[in-house]
């Protein structure tokens, strides 16, 4: 099994739904109200993992990723178009419009258990809480945004078994913060 690492936008508050404002909550746009430099390029460090590791995605996510990057051509958004990229759906039947995307076979955990690249989720709240239950993740890099939303969906969901991480980074990256939590 390779790395599992959650990449996320988070907001003060702990919200991590609708960062771009693409969802339509009254809330959205909050990770992107605080300039480029906040969120522009390869903010989450993902660096050579964009070459040899791969991004597992959700419907939703996907959908909206494959709507944004295919069009674009700056050196970030080549290499996200170059990425090995897995969705995790049952009702989508063609991602060939996103390029280097195939289709989850399995279960979500039989697949995270067999890949042997490192796995960066990003966005997809149901496959990271899925991740999360199954105590699959490995890291979490998130982007802390000073705002506070006050509604939205949280990261972490109550459970009544606590996980303990530590702390192995945190940079400031234009007006956020970027934390890497790695289990100990």
């Amino acid at each position: 099994m390779g790395h599992v690492i959650v990449i996320s936008f988070v907001s003060m508050d702990g919200v991590v739904t609708d960062p771009d404002g693409s969802g339509g909550t009254p809330f959205g746009g909050w990770a992107f109200r605080h300039g480029p430099e906040t969120h522009g390029g390869d903010k989450f460090r993902l660096g050579e993992l964009m070459d040899s590791g791969v991004l597992l995605l959700g419907k939703d996510t996907w959908q909206l990723f494959s709507k944004l990057w295919p069009n674009r051509t700056d050196e970030f958004s080549t290499r996200m178009n170059k990425m090995a990229k897995v969705v995790a759906s049952h009702s989508l039947t063609d991602v060939s419009v996103f390029p280097n995307s195939t289709l989850m076979e399995g279960t979500l955990t039989d697949y995270v258990r067999s890949e042997p690249r490192t796995i960066a989720v990003t966005g997809s709240l149901s496959v990271i809480h899925a991740l999360q239950a199954a105590d699959l993740v490995d890291e979490y890099r998130l982007m802390t945004l000073p705002s506070v939303v006050g509604a939205g969906e949280k990261l972490f969901v109550s459970s009544d078994k606590p996980v303990h991480l530590k702390l192995a980074s945190v940079v400031q990256t234009g007006a956020a913060s970027l934390a890497t939590y790695v289990r100990p």
